[in-house]
């Protein structure tokens, strides 16, 4: 049995209990953004068609992944590159852009669904690689691990333990696609692995306010008197959720303690249709909670970046969450499933565009195997 979609408040009551809140002084803010595309990049229809000719009679003639999903083109990392190498290159880009070095980080947690071994952690493999001499920690939930992260960053800036933390995530789930297909049912299992695509990404979460907070402040204070309606950027509010008895709608169950050297379970085994239901029951319900908190209205967002598996599933995830599709930009199509650095490359596709510019409002979405959702208000 799915769980009920969540009942929400409708519009207008939404909007009242946002703008009734006064607007939070946010704790922590997010002073940049960063992404690494692997140069490599595989045509999805023509690696269905050579899967056609391994697999003859398992798998269509036809590429049917790439039509229904709508992704054409993903990216592929070097053979000798490993997730750590990913996250580190765009580690390094965002700390350049916001003229950082590896000494000016607190703490490096390496938020990815993917990682370089069992153990040690990759966050230290990261940290070594990059230079950074600071305490280290993974964080992973599936596609949720780079806006878990943000999270984990933003409680314990909260907390005065740390100023500045690296989020760094290297996603490389084309390891796990099966390209040997036994049967119907395997294949059916392994198509949505198809689209997934590698990609590092980083984000710097910073503190808003100095030790004494004078100088913020006093920033504050100058930037109303040039703009009255300019607001402190920040996270301004968020919410989580998840339906963790789903947990085996989406797997890839090799490598601990169940299947801890079976080589046939180390490829990725998804059921996508009942991860979709499993989505939508979800309702838009954290939304509306992540709206409140951050006492805004849905109105007030003038970006949705959301996480993306197939062009054409995005419909039904603004129909479900009542988000506006032309707040939304679309990169599953030539950059497929990168996991959680879906998020973080829609933010620095948006700026490129001209689409996010400071004091912009944005909500983050992220959708996970596990199955967990997270909604961010962030002030940009």
């Amino acid at each position: 049995m799915l769980p009920e979609p969540a009942v929400a408040p409708s519009p207008a009551s939404a909007r009242a209990v946002a703008t009734s809140q006064p607007a939070p002084r946010p704790v922590a803010r997010l002073a940049g953004v960063a992404v690494h595309l692997p140069e490599r990049v595989r045509d999805v229809a023509a690696a269905e068609r050579d899967l056609h000719r391994r697999n003859p009679g398992v798998v269509p003639r036809v590429p049917m992944v790439s039509r229904l999903t709508g992704v054409r083109t993903v990216h592929v990392a070097e053979d000798d590159q490993q997730a750590s190498d990913l996250a580190v290159a765009a580690a390094r880009r965002v700390l350049d852009q916001a003229g950082r070095g590896p000494a000016d980080v607190d703490l490096l947690v390496f938020a990815s669904a993917t990682q370089d071994m069992i153990e040690p952690a990759t966050s230290h493999i990261v940290a070594a690689k990059l230079g950074v001499r600071a305490p280290v920690m993974d964080v992973k939930n599936a596609c949720n691990s780079v806006l878990n992260g943000i999270e984990v960053a933003e409680a314990l800036i909260g907390t005065g333990r740390y100023r500045r933390v690296l989020v760094a995530s290297g996603e490389m789930p084309t390891r796990g696609v099966r390209w040997d297909v036994p049967d119907r049912r395997t294949y059916a299992m392994s198509a949505p692995g198809y689209t997934m695509s590698d990609a590092g990404a980083a984000v710097l979460v910073e503190a808003t306010r100095t030790a004494d907070g004078f100088e913020d402040d006093l920033a504050a204070e100058l930037a109303g008197l040039v703009d009255p309606g300019a607001a402190p950027s920040g996270i301004l509010g968020s919410a989580f959720t998840a339906e963790s008895r789903h947990w085996d709608v989406g797997m890839l169950p090799a490598g601990g303690t169940v299947n801890p050297r079976d080589p046939e379970r180390s490829y990725f085994e998804i059921d996508g249709s009942r991860l979709r239901e499993a989505f939508l029951a979800f309702g838009s319900g954290p939304v509306d909670e992540a709206l409140g908190r951050a006492g805004v209205a849905l109105e007030d967002v003038a970006l949705v970046a959301v996480h993306q598996v197939a062009v054409g599933y995005l419909a039904d995830v603004h129909e479900a969450l009542g988000v506006p599709a032309d707040r939304t930009i679309v990169t599953v199509a030539d950059h497929g499933n990168v996991a959680s650095a879906t998020l973080p490359l829609q933010l620095v596709r948006a700026q490129e565009a001209g689409r996010l510019r400071r004091g912009d409002v944005v909500l983050l979405l992220g959708l996970a195997g596990g199955i967990s959702m997270g909604a961010m208000v962030v002030r940009w």
